[in-house]
């Protein structure tokens, strides 16, 4: 018996996969019709699935190096039916974003010192709604937070995560428009340590520029940041759009060379069929998945599961 069906195949954790990933169970049920209609295992098929993966976007390198170990499971067992791949295409996506480890998504958070979240990536990807939505959410857990605007640069973006400080009820630091963002940021964890705020959660600017720039930039808020908590950040979130594809590859790329980052939130991951990005992530980058979006309320910010991301795609293939 295969891992998803002997662990996951009852009932998902959290039905929001199974609503959120509906545009990309739609893509991935043509898998379902290619293994039930494909008469034996042999090339034609192997190329069906490699195309159908690559349209998922999982990602050329990734759907490379699955197919190749699924061809080898294949000669290892023996398979020769099709429509016995199932189960094992569904087990090697589980490894592929495991990679035998226990990932923690939680959130590190220390109870004894200020906890820092520092929020990275381009703009128009959700940053600041995601802020916000995290805000309420550490809120209604009885933490205090405060919002910290130093995305100084963008228009509107100071007043975008104000307004959310009011929807949250969430304090937010900020200064007039095109200030330094670490002058911002040193002020507002000072105006946090004195006041007794348990976690701050730091907006930052989203313009790429170059590589150099950007990772100048960034430093410069980790040493403004580390020099009044030694410890922090705690998280370097980046944030990137589900519906961009591989540009959203190319993003956490750039990041992860200009920074710690420690994990990804992968926004409006309900608005398009390219959830496979969650694993093309992991396999490349190694980063884990710490939240995704499946809409513009607070509660559509949810924590990550793979074993309901799995089952939100393929639970279709266990039913009856």
């Amino acid at each position: 018996m295969g891992l998803f069906k002997k662990l996951f195949g009852k009932k998902p954790k959290n039905d929001k996969y199974t609503l959120g990933l509906h545009k990309t169970k739609e893509s991935m049920n043509g898998l379902l019709t290619i293994l039930q209609t494909s008469s034996s295992i042999d090339d034609d098929l192997f190329d069906a699935l490699e195309d159908l993966f690559i349209q998922a976007d999982i990602g050329i390198d990734t759907v490379v190096d699955f197919m190749r170990d699924l061809k080898a499971d294949v000669n290892t067992k023996a398979i020769t039916d099709p429509r016995d791949l199932s189960e094992l295409i569904v087990d090697k996506m589980f490894e592929i974003y495991l990679k035998g480890e226990l990932l923690e998504t939680d959130l590190v958070y220390d109870e004894s010192v200020l906890n820092v979240y520092l929020f990275v990536g381009v703009n128009g990807v959700g940053k600041t709604t995601t802020i916000g939505k995290m805000a309420r959410q550490l809120s209604d857990e009885g933490k205090k937070v405060l919002m910290i605007a130093g995305d100084t640069f963008r228009a509107g973006a100071i007043e975008q995560l104000k307004g959310w400080g009011q929807r949250s009820k969430t304090e937010v630091f900020f200064k007039d428009a095109g200030t330094d963002p670490s002058s911002v940021i040193y002020d507002g964890l000072t105006y946090a340590k004195n006041q007794g705020f348990d976690v701050v959660l730091v907006d930052t600017a989203g313009r790429l520029q170059t590589k150099v720039n950007l990772m100048n930039e960034l430093s410069k808020m980790r040493r403004v940041i580390q020099k009044l908590i030694p410890t922090a950040p705690q998280e370097t979130l980046l944030v990137i759009d589900a519906t961009t594809g591989q540009n959203g590859m190319r993003q956490a790329e750039v990041f992860k060379e200009a920074t710690d980052v420690s994990g990804i939130i992968l926004t409006k991951l309900d608005g398009t069929a390219k959830g496979g990005i969650v694993l093309a992530i992991r396999h490349i980058y190694g980063l884990p998945i710490k939240y995704v979006g499946f809409g513009e309320k607070v509660e559509d910010l949810v924590m990550f599961d793979i074993e309901s991301y799995i089952y939100g795609l393929f639970s279709d293939f266990f039913k009856g």
